[in-house]
């Protein structure tokens, strides 16, 4: 017992050392984008957040032809996901829990019509991807086995930008530009070429959100699938039940 309890002081010693030193490491731009956010005290105190909104959806085919959902968002640390779409036709929700996913499809008019899909690994690392992405505000990657690389500064549409790559696996990176002056996140981009745009804000608990999300993905066939998710509402530090993201039983209706 003492010499395993020795063992696990002397790792966390390690480990509070190699921090320290990936801290030291961080790129400069990291500390100015969290600033421009809000006060450190206050992203540090975030558990969870809650945007409500509308998602609009664009034909690839024909941008004129546009689809709307009421759209209900949570992130809530540790590791907790849960996306609700709402349509006229159908009710989509997406929920990470930990190392679970699920996905529960459901006809709007006819609750007992419904099908529901438990998510496979792969899908699951992307989930815990994005959740950290979401309440981390870009610090601590390196804590989770990824890594933060400053890929040196670039232009993005006229704007003097340093590109930050977050790769949380080879096949899961973000890259993000953000504006050099400000430290105003301008893009992303992921691994596969997806691009997600943040425009206006919206102010909760002395930190700023994206009023609206515009994000653009390539499809197998070419075309290009763009979506928008304009946020009407942001609620920070709600305390949401395990039971919420947890994978729903095979009898449940609603």
């Amino acid at each position: 017992m003492i010499s395993s309890t020795l063992r696990f002081l002397s790792a966390a010693g390690t480990a509070v050392v190699l921090s320290v030193a990936a801290r030291a490491a961080e790129p400069a731009m990291i500390a100015k984008a969290r600033a421009r956010l809000g006060p450190e005290s206050a992203i540090e105190a975030v558990k969870s957040v809650h945007y409500v909104g509308t998602l609009v959806t664009t034909d690839p085919a024909d941008p004129t032809k546009q689809t709307r959902a009421a759209i209900d968002i949570v992130f809530q640390k540790n590791d907790q996901q849960r996306i609700r779409a709402t349509s006229d036709k159908m009710i989509e929700t997406t929920a990470l829990d930990g190392y679970d996913a699920w996905q529960r499809k459901q006809d709007a008019a006819d609750q007992t019509k419904w099908q529901q899909t438990l998510l496979g690994a792969e899908q699951i690392k992307r989930l815990r991807a994005n959740t950290w992405e979401t309440l981390a505000f870009f610090r601590g990657l390196d804590a989770r086995g990824g890594r933060i690389e400053d890929r040196g500064a670039t232009t993005v549409d006229g704007v003097a930008c340093q590109k930050i790559a977050f790769i949380h696996a080879p096949n899961i990176v973000f890259h993000r530009y953000f504006e050099q002056a400000t430290g105003r996140l301008v893009l992303t981009e992921t691994e596969a070429g997806g691009t997600l745009r943040e425009q206006g804000e919206i102010l909760a608990a002395g930190l700023r959100f994206p009023k609206s999300i515009l994000t653009t993905n390539k499809l197998p066939n070419g075309q290009v699938q763009a979506v928008t998710i304009n946020i009407e509402k942001v609620t920070v530090n709600e305390v949401f039940p395990a039971a919420f993201f947890g994978v729903p039983g095979l009898s449940t209706r609603k």
